[in-house]
Order: C-alpha cells, then sequence, then structure tokens
C-alpha cells in the first residue's frame, strides 16, 4: 500500500514541478509582463489544447476501465466454467468423474498459484496451466455416455472448456495491449504546451494554485490510466477472487466425494 501510494504521489508531484517548470520557462524566454493581445491568444491557445489533451485522457482512460472490467466478467466467466464442469463431471461414476474432477481442479490450483504471478512478471501464461486444461479436455473428449444425458453433459463439459479456453487468450492478449510510449509523450506534451500558454498570466499566489492543482489533478488521471494498464500488477493488480472461491468450493466438496 505503502508503495502505491509513493508511486501516486510521485505521479502528482511529477505532473505539478514539469507545470511549474514550463510555465517559468517560459516567462524567462518571453521577459516582461504580456500585453492584452498576448492574453487573448494566450487563451484561445489554452482552450484548444487543452480540449484536445482532455480529450486524450479521456478516451485513453475509458479504454483501460472498460478493459479492466471485461477482465473482472471474463474471470468471473472462466470461474463459472471451472465449477461447471467439475459438478457436470459428478453425475458419472466414480472412475470417469475422479480424473475430470482431478485435472479441472488442478487447473484452477495453477492458474491461482502459478499464473498470475506469470503474467504479472512475465506477460505469459502458464504453460502448466494449459497442461491441467488439456488433461481436463481429454478426459472429457474420451467420455463415452451411456446415454442422452451424460450425452449432453459432455457436450456442455466440452463447451465449458473451449470458454475457459478464450479467457486464457483474452487474458494473455490484455497484457500485451498494454499502453504505447506514443500516448504518454502525448500526455506530457500537452502538460508542457498548456503549461507554456499560461506564460501570460504574472506568477501570484492564487495562479501558481491554479497551476498546482491543473498539475495535480492531471497527475491523477495519468496515475489511474497507468494502474489500469496492467490488471496483474500493482497499484491497481487485479485478485483472482471468483477463482479463488471456486477453488475454495471444490476443496471443501472433493473429500465428501472422494468418501
Amino acid at each position: 500500500m505503502l508503495g502505491e501510494m509513493f508511486l501516486g504521489a510521485l505521479f502528482v508531484l511529477g505532473t505539478v514541478g514539469l507545470t511549474l517548470a514550463a510555465y517559468f520557462l517560459m516567462r524567462l524566454i518571453m521577459g516582461g509582463e504580456a500585453e492584452g493581445h498576448e492574453k487573448e491568444l494566450a487563451s484561445s491557445v489554452i482552450f484548444r489544447i487543452s480540449a484536445l489533451h482532455g480529450l486524450i485522457l479521456a478516451l485513453v482512460f475509458a479504454q483501460e476501465m472498460v478493459e479492466y472490467q471485461q477482465l473482472k466478467y471474463e474471470m468471473a466467466t472462466e470461474a463459472g466454467a471451472i465449477a461447471d464442469i467439475f459438478y457436470d463431471a459428478e453425475r458419472y461414476s466414480e472412475a470417469i468423474k475422479a480424473p475430470i474432477q482431478q485435472a479441472i481442479a488442478a487447473y484452477a490450483d495453477q492458474v491461482i498459484d502459478g499464473e498470475w504471478q506469470s503474467l504479472a512478471d512475465k506477460g505469459r501464461l502458464s504453460p502448466e496451466a494449459w497442461v491441467q486444461w488439456d488433461r481436463a479436455y481429454q478426459q472429457v473428449l474420451n467420455l463415452v455416455p451411456a446415454d442422452k444425458r451424460q450425452e449432453s453433459l459432455r457436450s456442455q463439459m466440452l463447451e465449458r472448456l473451449h470458454d475457459i479456453s478464450q479467457s486464457r487468450t483474452k487474458r494473455e492478449s490484455n497484457v500485451a495491449d498494454s499502453i504505447d510510449s506514443i500516448f504518454w509523450f502525448a500526455a506530457l506534451s500537452g502538460v508542457i504546451f498548456i503549461a507554456l500558454a499560461y506564460y501570460s498570466f504574472p506568477p501570484m499566489r492564487r495562479n501558481l494554485l491554479l497551476l498546482c492543482l491543473f498539475g495535480a489533478y492531471t497527475g491523477i488521471i495519468l496515475f489511474l490510466i497507468y494502474a489500469f494498464s496492467n490488471p496483474y500488477q500493482p497499484p491497481a493488480a487485479l485478485a483472482p477472487g471468483p477463482l479463488e472461491r471456486v477453488q475454495q468450493q471444490i476443496s471443501a466438496s472433493r473429500p465428501t466425494n472422494g468418501g
């Protein structure tokens, strides 16, 4: 938590410092107080650059939030698919259901204990989790339904395994589609250009305070965009909560099923 707070403060203080530095640099270059027509032109430039800068930040922030929420939805879908497969297998005999349940339970364990950290460190899915998924897939493929009821269950389990596969692919692509450095260039250059255009206003206490507020709020938005750009790393790391709850349910039910 302290690390996240320090990083957030770094973003805010950095943008405030960048804003003030650009403002005073422009005043040093221009020298003297601006005339009326300069203030009018500066205000016009500020309005136009601010509009474009705000639009860029809003679009990128919205995109990151949508992808973050989509990941949460996909994780819930995957957890539901794991539970469906585990409990659908319960309708078969002990000899048939045990390998399926063991494989899908091992898959959930591997995703929680290994893959989540692998995504944070390397941005890649865990090969071991794919191995467990394939084990479950092969077990379901090899089922020989005794009646239409079991045939329907087999089809549902295969469909849910495909859902898991799709969720995994989307999970990895979410890391690969991280924010490009071009965005950070556009965002920081927007802060600088806006601050430069404020040179026509004298460095009074209230004016400097307003400039600091502009820089601080921009820093907060940039920090949030950075935080949501990689949902597997702090400061906005997304915990595999739905998967962990399914893991607990499976662990609680397996002794009873085994008995």
